[in-house]
């Protein structure tokens, strides 16, 4: 059997290394080519893309979907959707997703590939269902992580529920590069033997064994991989195409037109040795075996990085490294992926800066600690769990039970606002309430934004927690990690 090929160029490559700021206007130049290359799927939309654009580069992100699949005929368009909370970073309420993944099918995608951070498949239930009713293809996710509750039995059971919702494709999303090339083949053989269901591997450069991991996947049976056209992969991103095509037996090899993506590969060489060399660094472009032993994925590794040096503190980041597995054990081993790495990362941080483990707890570990984001991997500690929440208990219920209907409110607010023209635009006010605003205010005026403008990863808006010391309200910024997801 042949592997099918998913790119990620124009969505987790350029998240992963330049923060996502490649733009729009980057990207159709090359879009008809890259079309014409003969992948399964090219994965552009969703993750950061959504955010990234509205909030630094001005660009509408329903456009830039629009653009796209004007000129990407023959190629599967794919998006990551993170659940219930779709491209955002919490729980929005059901009529919401609903009308999200209606549009986001409506404007070109064909693939949706769909995760919860920790795994807790009721999370996936409404986005699942709506975008098998609008005729999609749904990927569903494992997030992959290493833990002792992380077991084969664990990610088989997570199979066995994604495939009662309706999923199509088992993704194993290994965001942090930490899947070996034996354990990613055991699990490709157990979860086709055991389900009969095409599976799809997806994994990061980050700790270095990525093109092995593919061979093994390969020879194993995997039926998609996930690369990016060199130079802009490898590192924190997805394998180079180029190198995994080299890599593979011939007989499993899929053919693919080579001359377009050297075109392609050209192409991206040249930018990324101009308009957006000061976006790269070694930090992201090279592996870091560490990670394999911390888990701590590249965009997080940079949010830790960020939050000490704005503290003066830069000196305590082993600590903090040393920290964050403790911290994740103490939370019932979370994997460390939107938005639980922030989450777990920044109390890391806090545990290192204030001198005694726990002194304050964040906002959103307690919202973890009673369920709002869903059910925790393993057990938390009982005795951090009476500290935080005292004789409260975690709710049972999916967290988006709680939430009550969004779409009129946002629809209703805009309209008074005198913003907004269309059903997407409503809907990115409702997902990112505190930028869409100023956004569509610019767009609507026509005022243009400096199109050569790149914003570094240092200029990222933070992620915003409260934290209570003393009984005093004090709020903690948390930079967005450009990280896979």
């Amino acid at each position: 059997m042949v592997v099918k090929i998913i790119d990620t160029t124009f969505r987790d490559a350029h998240q992963s290394l330049m923060a996502t700021r490649l733009r729009t206007g980057d990207m159709l130049p090359i879009a008809e080519l890259m079309d014409s290359i003969g992948f399964y799927s090219m994965e552009v939309w969703g993750g950061a893309t959504f955010d990234v654009p509205i909030r630094y580069l001005r660009e509408d992100p329903w456009v830039r979907l629009r653009e796209l699949r004007s000129r990407i005929k023959r190629t599967n368009l794919q998006m990551l959707l993170r659940g219930q909370n779709l491209v955002g970073y919490r729980h929005y309420p059901d009529d919401v997703v609903e009308a999200f993944v209606s549009k986001a099918y409506e404007n070109g995608i064909d693939v949706f590939r769909v995760f919860d951070a920790l795994n807790d498949v009721r999370n996936l239930r409404v986005s699942v269902r709506k975008a098998k009713e609008v005729g999609a293809v749904v990927q569903g996710c494992i997030s992959y992580t290493i833990s002792p509750v992380h077991t084969s039995q664990y990610y088989l059971k997570v199979v066995e529920e994604l495939l009662s919702l309706g999923a199509d494709i088992i993704t194993i999303k290994d965001m942090a590069g930490l899947i070996s090339p034996v354990a990613a083949a055991e699990l490709i053989k157990e979860i086709k033997s055991g389900f009969k269901v095409p599976v799809n591997l997806h994994t990061h450069c980050t700790g270095g064994t990525c093109v092995a991991v593919y061979v093994e996947a390969v020879r194993a049976g995997v039926d998609y991989i996930d690369t990016a056209v060199s130079p802009l992969a490898f590192g924190t991103a997805q394998p180079g195409i180029q190198s995994v095509l080299h890599a593979l037996p011939k007989d499993l090899r899929p053919e693919l037109s080579m001359k377009p993506l050297h075109e392609v590969s050209k192409y991206l060489r040249r930018l990324l040795e101009g308009k957006y060399r000061r976006l790269l660094n070694p930090f992201v472009t090279l592996p870091n075996p560490d990670v394999l032993r911390h888990q701590i994925p590249g965009g997080m590794m940079s949010n830790l990085v960020a939050q000490l040096r704005q503290a003066g503190k830069l000196e305590k980041l082993e600590e903090v490294l040393e920290e964050v597995p403790r911290v994740r054990k103490d939370l019932g081993y979370p994997p460390l992926v939107t938005p639980l790495s922030q989450i777990v990362g920044t109390q890391a941080v806090m545990n290192v800066l204030l001198g005694q483990r726990y002194k304050v707890v964040i906002d959103e570990v307690k919202k973890y600690m009673k369920g709002l984001y869903g059910r925790p991997p393993g057990e938390i500690d009982p005795e951090l769990m009476r500290k935080v929440l005292g004789d409260e208990k975690p709710i049972e219920a999916r967290p988006a039970d709680l939430l009550k209907p969004g779409l009129s409110k946002c629809r209703e607010e805009l309209r008074k606002l005198s913003l907004g023209r269309s059903e997407e635009d409503i809907l990115t006010y409702c997902l990112f309430p505190d930028v869409a605003p100023e956004f569509l205010r610019l767009r609507d005026s026509g005022i243009k934004p400096e199109s050569e403008e790149v914003v570094s990863e240092g200029e990222l808006k933070p992620l915003r927690l409260k934290v209570k010391v003393g009984g005093l309200e004090y709020v903690v910024d948390v930079e967005p990690s450009s990280h896979g997801s």
